[in-house]
């Protein structure tokens, strides 16, 4: 039985090379919890991301990423496949109480890893998405606003109250950017890059839905 033309465009848009993302989070549940709520919400199949848990310190986290890049590169030139090095490399982690975190940025900038650093922590993100934040604080009363905000939560993202709130919470980090650039205090308490990297997501995101629908309409 002959293929039917829109099986074949189907199968040429799915043999078509994907972005793909490696994401290494310093935490191990609660930074993997929300981006994997984040591609199941946005339905992301064309793009791949491979989001890595390494409960590392900012430091050993970055040089893990490179390691990986590297490793993806070398197995593309044995296999002779473009398609399996990884077109973006992310580190996600907090300022909190780490050391070297200066380390990690020279180093991360050396070898082309994108950075989201939240201070204090990730959870400066999610807490955001709920209300706007300019007064220093710290890790344990972050995450306690956190609780009141979302009864019960511990770790895991309960990204049915979240994610209907994500527009905010960009608003929110942008502004909280642009305050503190202007007071000569980038990337000071509070303050968090990862709006940079959920947007590139859904950039990414939807600049394959737009091809896919190109293709479709062929």
């Amino acid at each position: 039985m002959p293929r039917r033309r829109d099986d074949l465009q189907r199968r040429k848009w799915f043999a078509e090379p994907r972005t793909r993302v490696l994401i290494c989070c310093e935490g191990e549940v609660t930074e993997p919890s929300y981006l994997d709520g984040l591609r199941r919400e946005l339905q992301i199949r064309l793009v791949q991301i491979e989001v890595v848990p390494c409960g590392m310190n900012p430091k050993t986290l970055v040089d893990h990423a490179v390691e990986k890049k590297k490793g993806a590169e070398r197995q593309a030139r044995r296999e002779k496949d473009d398609n399996l090095k990884y077109d973006e490399v992310w580190c996600v982690f907090d300022v909190d109480a780490h050391q070297h975190v200066p380390d990690a940025k020279q180093k991360a900038a050396a070898n082309n890893i994108k950075l989201a650093i939240s201070n204090p922590c990730f959870e400066l993100w999610l807490l955001l998405h709920f209300q706007d934040q300019t007064a220093y604080i710290e890790r344990h009363p972050v995450q306690s606003a956190c609780r009141g905000h979302m009864p019960g939560y511990e770790k895991d993202v309960p990204c049915e109250q979240v994610f209907p709130r994500y527009r905010e919470a960009v608003e929110r980090a942008v502004k909280l950017d642009h305050w503190q650039e202007t007071r000569g205090c980038a990337g000071e308490n509070p303050s968090t890059g990862v709006h940079r990297l959920t947007e590139r997501i859904m950039e990414l995101s939807r600049d394959e839905q737009l091809k896919k629908h190109a293709v479709t309409q062929r």
